[in-house]
């Protein structure tokens, strides 16, 4: 061996505790949808490595997607329970269980995913968290661009869902078919596909990516354009992990769980929802149909019913229903987010 060998090996040598130690932590993170498409690539993804980064390796984030680890509706429990260190939840897929979080599930409230996560983070942080999920440590909200009702014929009023069978975005949106008529077919979005060929059902709620994520521009070619809803994911921590950090770890952890990182994780998923759009719209085997102003009201009016359902929803769990809807709209208005 060479002298300058043997000076290589010293000095690798001697950086090897270094390395080893580099690495404090491992966190489990784990999500249900593909780890292909947008919200893990734009959202999940770059979080996890942000988190990476800013601790110098400390931390590392193992991700789990497209339900390895259980699946969508149990995500919440699987993190408060420790099965995980990190999960992506819907809270829309455990009805009855969030009352006030499902106040951000009610048609056209919001207009604007990105400001909108700002908003529903600064909101819920308020008004709801400690209440409906105080055993976990909420990270960060992450809603889509406002999704649309995709269906196999037009649909431009809620006089249209009598009859049919839809497979609703959340517990809210389910609520919402049945008052105007129709079936909800609830099922998590990687079986929609599954869903709408089989005929089980003829109309999906959807963001404009997951049209082509999970290759349904097929199955329902007729678009309703409007900002229909919002479905705010949220991503939760176990809290004993989150105790377990050292406060330098921990101090990365609350960088990263933020009203800005909403706003950040939510803008990448807004793009690809919106040039996904677009690239629907310049397919002659798409049609979209602008309901007009007074098929908007109409809309409007007929999801009334679903906020007086949530304030009795709140209300029964000793919730001030009031204060808690203007606090979201409040919100809302503040980022420039209200529909």
């Amino acid at each position: 061996m060479t002298r300058n060998a043997i000076a290589l090996g010293a000095i690798l040598a001697a950086f090897a505790p270094l390395a080893l130690q580099a690495q404090e932590v491992t966190l489990r993170l784990s999500h249900w949808v593909p780890p292909t498409i947008s919200p893990a690539t734009k959202g999940i993804n770059p979080w996890a490595e942000s988190v990476q980064e800013a601790s110098d390796g400390r931390i590392a984030v193992q991700i789990f997607p497209a339900q390895q680890l259980g699946k969508a509706p149990d995500h919440y429990d699987m993190a408060a329970q420790g099965i995980v260190d990190l999960a992506y939840v819907n809270p829309g897929y455990t009805a009855g269980r969030f009352p006030i979080y499902a106040l951000t599930e009610v048609p056209f409230i919001a207009d604007d995913s990105v400001k909108g996560a700002q908003a529903i983070h600064e909101w819920y942080a308020e008004y709801g968290a400690q209440q409906e999920m105080g055993d976990v440590k909420v990270c960060f909200v992450h809603p889509h661009a406002p999704g649309a009702l995709h269906s196999q014929e037009d649909i431009t009023g809620p006089e249209g869902i009598k009859g049919k069978n839809i497979r609703p975005a959340h517990a809210t949106m389910a609520r919402f078919v049945s008052l105007l008529g129709g079936g909800p077919v609830q099922v998590p979005a990687p079986e929609v596909r599954e869903a709408l060929s089989k005929g089980t059902a003829e109309a999906v709620t959807f963001p404009w990516g997951a049209m082509y994520d999970f290759k349904l521009t097929d199955e329902v070619p007729v678009h309703l354009d409007m900002p229909f809803y919002l479905s705010a994911q949220v991503l939760v921590m176990n809290k004993a992990s989150y105790d377990g950090l050292s406060d330098e770890n921990k101090a990365v952890i609350d960088d990263h769980c933020s009203i800005e990182w909403s706003g950040t994780v939510a803008a990448g998923w807004h793009e690809d929802d919106m040039a996904a759009k677009a690239q629907l719209m310049a397919d002659e085997s798409q049609s979209f149909n602008t309901p007009t102003p007074e098929e908007v009201e109409a809309w409007r009016a007929a999801a009334a019913p679903l906020i007086e359902e949530w304030k009795e929803a709140v209300a029964a769990k000793g919730g001030d229903a009031d204060a808690i809807l203007e606090g979201y709209r409040a919100a809302l208005d503040k980022y420039d987010a209200a529909y």
